[in-house]
């Protein structure tokens, strides 16, 4: 009898995984109207778009799949199992409609991370311990894997950082001073030629990024934010503006994506920007997956700007993305291809 070959046997391995996981997607909902969050609602009322993608490729592969809010985490130390009494316990509350039992984390072959809520410092705090704390003994155990990691996304979602970081790795990157106060910030507005980006450190889909060019604009910006108790985040402006290049990295898959805007330099679909699917480059796909392994991501977008000389410069790298407007450019289902890199991390 003739054997399979190589990609039919993976490819039948991949089903088979795929038809016995269980898979938790912690947080993403989009905000409820009129409908407090700490009581389970229908998932039509609640999921969104990415979730109900998630939730349709999960059909589709016959994968469990479920849901919590990042507000149902609960964590006991101490009363459990005395052989292993250093481990902690995390549950979280399913809002499956009209199953919202509590289950162990651990009952999951894969966790999906996805936006946590605002909340206060201590909320935050205690969300992100309980899952550094819920992967250092999955570290041991290996019977769930998280993608991605509170480590990763902490990385990721700290634009400072994320530029220290890739800096040291020998990427290029725009020219950008963080400060704490008005006067170190017009210092820096100056240094940088006056025509500048001001970005929070923290936040996505461009809200609060703005293109400063005025000295009087740049005094009255940066007195909002230190007023605000907030960081300035001063980086030079690359033209020609409007245009980026994203290469989302889904496990084994990446797809390059050319975003333009023809009426801001922020190219971000919410705010209008429009999604073109181009050939990937090798040089891009391997920059961008040197920085995922280094910062630990399995899912992310690595966003770049073109400088008029052909350089790619990053700016972002964000561990929680969205695919809506890649997902209208790309032939392939995204969603099918996040939930491979969830059933095959436990393989």
């Amino acid at each position: 009898m003739a054997s399979w070959p190589n990609q039919h046997r993976r490819h039948a391995k991949i089903v088979w995984v795929m038809s016995h996981a269980s898979v938790l997607v912690l947080g993403g909902r989009d905000a409820l109207v009129g409908a407090s969050r700490s009581q389970p609602l229908g998932r039509a009322a609640t999921l969104g778009w990415h979730l109900s993608e998630l939730q349709a490729a999960a059909s589709r592969r016959s994968v469990q799949i479920h849901f919590a809010d990042y507000e149902s985490l609960r964590s006991q130390i101490g009363l459990g199992d005395d052989s292993e009494p250093s481990r902690s316990t995390v549950w979280c509350q399913r809002h499956d409609g009209s199953d919202s039992r509590e289950r162990s984390l651990d009952e999951f072959s894969a966790v999906l991370t996805r936006t946590m809520p605002a909340g206060s410092l201590e909320q935050i705090t205690f969300r992100l311990a309980v899952l550094h704390d819920f992967v250092r003994n999955q570290n041991r155990l290996k019977t769930t894997a998280v993608v991605n990691p509170p480590a990763a996304l902490e990385l990721a979602i700290d634009k400072f950082a994320t530029l220290a970081r890739v800096k040291s790795l020998g990427i290029a990157t725009p020219a950008t001073q963080v400060v704490q106060s008005r006067a170190a910030a017009m210092v820096a507005f100056e240094e940088l030629g006056g025509d500048v980006v001001v970005k929070p450190i923290f936040g996505g889909e461009g809200r609060g990024v703005m293109r400063v060019c005025d000295t009087e604009l740049a005094w009255t910006t940066f007195s909002t934010l230190t007023q605000m108790n907030a960081v300035c985040y001063v980086q030079r402006f690359v033209p020609p503006g409007g245009v980026d290049l994203r290469v989302l990295v889904v496990g084994q898959h990446a797809h390059a994506i050319r975003r333009r805007s023809e009426s801001d330099f922020r190219t971000n679909v919410r705010g209008g920007g429009q999604s073109e699917l181009v050939p990937m480059q090798a040089s891009w796909e391997q920059s961008a997956r040197s920085v995922c392994e280094d910062f630990g991501l399995k899912f992310a977008a690595v966003d770049w700007l073109e400088t008029e000389s052909g350089e790619l410069q990053l700016i972002e790298v964000n561990g929680i993305p969205g695919w809506k407007g890649a997902q209208r450019v790309v032939q392939e289902s995204i969603a099918d291809q996040i939930l491979e890199v969830l059933v095959s991390e436990n393989e």
